[in-house]
């Protein structure tokens, strides 16, 4: 046990050095759509959950949490993202324990961002059709109970962007291990390292134009390179514990740390508060995520503004008490007013 501590902490302490946040690279990388956590529960205490995220949604924030996935799990959740923009971010899963230590997972996230006026030079004005952008991230997940104390997992994403005549794809990979300790499991460390792959470029017509010489008249294509760009990788470390008051009631205290490489090192508290009885179980969420300059609205650099709240319900039904459960979230954007994340849950035991 001794050994796997030091160990976690060594590579803890080396990774928080090799990924420090660079702030003077905000805004560099591509794909941050892969920043958008979809899910409710996990969002409604700040994305604080390295340590002790459990299930489907752990394929976004630590994969090996996939681990403690009972049996079945399926999920979907939907996000008005950044208010009133008229985005929508859908997401939709399942998690499937093939073994008594292995679980997989399949997951989707597409944002999709209405129908939009083409327009050209020709055309300023539009009136000739409409396209619809997509940012679309497909995972394939699967995690591993090492030990009673040791987890671990790994996360396969391919990443799609596309407008009407551009599109560009990427793969990326992303790995946790998680650390279980205490009399009733209450102590809990995690960590993970996620969006790590190539770069990603933008391909299709839309970099070809047709040019007309003025001399004579003559017509020629001009091709355009495109740049390519890096995902936002990042490096995330957490820790939590749970105050257990008795068998009904319990509160789960979570703290992470998350070293960008595009962006501002961020700190995230979440507090989860727990009721659970034969019939339900109810969860009381919040949240706060701090990074430099976002109490400031001339130097914030994140649409968030820090604070998330949220709850979840779950009917427990049938002798296995499987879990039927609707849940929650609130996230403040500044100006771009409160992103809601609602979804259902089916968990089956």
């Amino acid at each position: 046990m001794k050994k796997n501590l030091a160990t976690f902490a060594i590579f803890s302490l080396l990774g928080s050095f090799v990924m420090a946040g660079n702030e003077d690279r905000v805004g560099s990388a591509g794909a941050s759509h892969l920043l958008m956590n979809p899910w409710a529960r996990s969002s409604a205490i700040a994305d604080a959950a390295y340590a002790n995220i459990n299930g489907l949604e752990a394929t976004y924030t630590n994969i090996a949490g996939l681990a403690f996935t009972e049996k079945t799990q399926l999920k979907f959740n939907y996000s008005n993202w950044m208010g009133n923009a008229g985005i929508g971010l859908n997401s939709a899963g399942f998690a499937q324990r093939i073994s008594s230590s292995d679980v997989i997972a399949v997951s989707v996230q597409s944002l999709n961002f209405g129908d939009i006026p083409i327009t050209t030079v020709n055309n300023p004005e539009g009136n000739i059709g409409f396209f619809s952008p997509r940012a679309n991230v497909f995972n394939l997940g699967y995690a591993k109970e090492f030990s009673s104390s040791i987890y671990g997992g790994i996360n396969f994403k391919v990443i799609s962007e596309s407008i009407s005549n551009l599109r560009a794809s990427g793969i990326a990979i992303d790995a946790g291990i998680r650390y279980v300790t205490g009399e009733q499991d209450q102590l809990k460390f995690g960590i993970t390292l996620k969006n790590v792959g190539p770069v990603m470029k933008f391909r299709g017509d839309g970099l070809a134009n047709q040019v007309t010489y003025v001399t004579n008249g003559n017509i020629a294509t001009l091709e355009q390179r495109s740049a390519t760009f890096e995902l936002p990788s990042l490096l995330g470390i957490g820790a939590s514990y749970d105050v257990i008051f008795n068998e009904q009631n319990k509160l789960n205290l979570a703290f992470g740390f998350t070293a960008n490489s595009f962006m501002k090192d961020q700190f995230r508290l979440g507090l989860d508060y727990a009721i659970v009885n034969d019939k339900m179980a109810f969860n009381l969420r919040g949240g706060y995520c701090y990074e430099s300059g976002i109490l400031s609205e001339e130097n914030r650099s994140n649409a968030f503004t820090g604070p998330t709240a949220g709850f979840s319900i779950d009917a427990l039904v049938g002798k296995s008490k499987s879990a039927l459960g609707i849940e929650y979230c609130a996230r403040m954007a500044g100006v771009f007013g409160i992103i809601h994340t609602v979804g259902a849950t089916i968990s089956l035991k």
